[in-house]
């Protein structure tokens, strides 16, 4: 049976940084054994993240948003209010495949939109979940709805994927989110045209991470815990 926890969803915005230190503390448990698979969900308080291969030209200029390097592969992007954090911290089976792993992420994205009526595709070379959209100079361009950046060690994930539910977008346009120039980024809210938070659809991922993803047994739920990180 795996463990879900809640550690700060609106109006409880969780640090970054606290919620980086309870990663550590449920992955190093998860590695010996203490405690089964587990998912962290929260939404963060507004903060730049920089993966190990970011460039210098793609982090904000002047930003009153911090900016913490952290060591999950990708590049620099934004977590804050009304977008939905998963930090799934599971042993991965052998013979071990984190882009298999990758897949399956995106597949329970893509299956949660299709849930809400979002019509959304993976892009080919690309991580995450993306939506089309008519360009107003023609042809057509893809909006990031759902980003993955991950680190495995031991065998156990860390890190995750991000659903953008009802988020702002600005603060995006002070770097190259991902170190993608040529793509936009969108929310659910936007694309729906009407309000879906965090909150409304943490249920949804939680159901289709138990099926796609977590370990559990055949029948059995995931356990829902309320922490402070």
């Amino acid at each position: 049976m795996a463990d879900i926890v809640h550690a700060g969803l609106a109006p409880e915005y969780l640090d970054y940084r606290a919620g980086w230190d309870l990663q550590r503390r449920i992955h190093r448990e998860v590695v010996t054994g203490e405690r089964p698979d587990t998912v962290i969900f929260c939404e963060h308080q507004s903060v730049y993240t920089a993966g190990k291969r970011t460039l210098p030209v793609e982090r904000p200029v002047d930003s009153s948003i911090p900016v913490i390097d952290v060591d999950r592969g990708g590049k620099i992007t934004w977590h804050g209010p009304g977008q939905l954090v998963g930090y799934p911290i599971v042993r991965l089976r052998e013979p071990i495949d984190v882009v298999a792993f990758v897949r399956r992420l995106e597949a329970v994205m893509l299956d949660v939109l299709a849930e809400l009526g979002v019509e959304a595709q993976r892009v080919q070379g690309r991580s995450g979940v993306w939506v089309r959209r008519d360009s107003p100079f023609g042809g057509e361009v893809f909006d990031k709805v759902g980003a993955i950046g991950l680190r495995v060690q031991e065998g156990v994930t860390m890190h995750g994927f991000a659903l953008n539910c009802s988020n702002e977008l600005t603060p995006y346009a002070a770097i190259i989110p991902c170190g993608i120039s040529d793509a936009g980024v969108t929310t659910i809210s936007a694309i729906l045209g009407r309000s879906v938070t965090p909150t409304d659809i943490v249920g949804i991922v939680t159901r289709h991470l138990e099926a796609a993803v977590l370990h559990s047994d055949a029948g059995t739920s995931a356990i829902v815990r309320e922490v402070a990180a």
